[in-house]
């Protein structure tokens, strides 16, 4: 049964739940206006081995109202705080999309931090792999958001970060949870602080083992191809989720659920 925590920040409260089994723990990260409930099928299966914790990220599902005043580092700072909270060491974190940036920064921030790395469908944080048009747009969305009525754009978020039927039904619900002027100001933030972070030009280097995963009919940006560029770069296994998203875990949850259970035993565990 997951236990559901507050923290409190000056800029509003952040929620997350926590089941304690055995170790290492699990920390998931969703995406960007996602909530904790986009990694149910993963805590379900791996919940029943493994510690997890999940939240939802400031601005995002109960973790709302939320002073959108934040940057990346803050992120990864009120994240730090609760797994100290937690008396939480070493985790293995795995983030999807946007969460996976903020993983990377965690780890940045304190490079042994963490025993594990799995990115979903995320992208690296090096300066390297963006071309200055793609950091632009990221911080110009708000209104190419507001100007698409909002039935259209549900319906196009949830087919453009999933191609199962219960991942889409499930992003669907997730971006129903705001209102039309709230979700987009949210996403234009998440988007300007991460194009912020990314210009800053800081080094991301890992100690601890990692792996990528992606949706092969990733659509989102360009997620593929910053993982191909990711993986022949620094050489971390990347694989390939056949028939899924941008969101591979609700797409393909047993795989996922195998890849992440055996790198915590093979690379993480031995």
């Amino acid at each position: 049964m997951m236990e559901e925590k507050t923290f409190q920040t000056d800029l509003g409260t952040i929620h997350y739940w926590t089941v304690r089994t055995g170790k290492p723990w699990l920390v998931f990260l969703p995406g960007l206006t996602a909530d904790h409930r986009l990694f149910d099928l993963q805590i379900e299966e791996l919940g029943r081995e493994f510690s997890c914790l999940v939240w939802d990220a400031p601005g995002h599902g109960a973790s709302r109202p939320f002073r959108l005043d934040f940057s990346m580092e803050d992120l990864a700072g009120y994240l730090q705080k609760i797994l100290e909270r937690e008396q939480i060491e070493r985790p293995v974190l795995i983030g999807q999309s946007l969460g996976g940036y903020i993983c990377q920064i965690y780890m940045r921030l304190d490079p042994d931090a963490a025993a594990g790395f799995v990115s979903i469908d995320s992208c690296s944080m090096h300066r390297r792999y963006y071309t200055g048009a793609e950091l632009g747009l990221l911080k110009h969305t708000k209104w190419m958001y507001l100007s698409i009525p909002w039935n259209w754009l549900k319906h196009w978020g949830a087919r453009g970060t999933a191609c199962s039927e219960y991942g889409r039904a499930l992003m669907k619900r997730m971006m129903e949870e705001y209102e039309r002027r709230e979700f987009c100001a949210l996403t234009d933030h998440g988007y300007r602080i991460l194009a912020q972070a990314v210009e800053a030009g800081h080094t991301y280097q890992f100690s601890c083992p990692v792996l990528l995963l992606c949706g092969e009919k990733d659509a989102a940006g360009s997620g593929k191809r910053y993982n191909r560029s990711w993986t022949k770069t620094e050489g971390y296994p990347l694989v390939w989720i056949p028939g899924a998203g941008h969101n591979a875990n609700t797409d393909a949850p047993e795989l996922v659920n195998q890849l992440i259970a055996d790198f915590v035993q093979k690379e993480v565990i031995a």
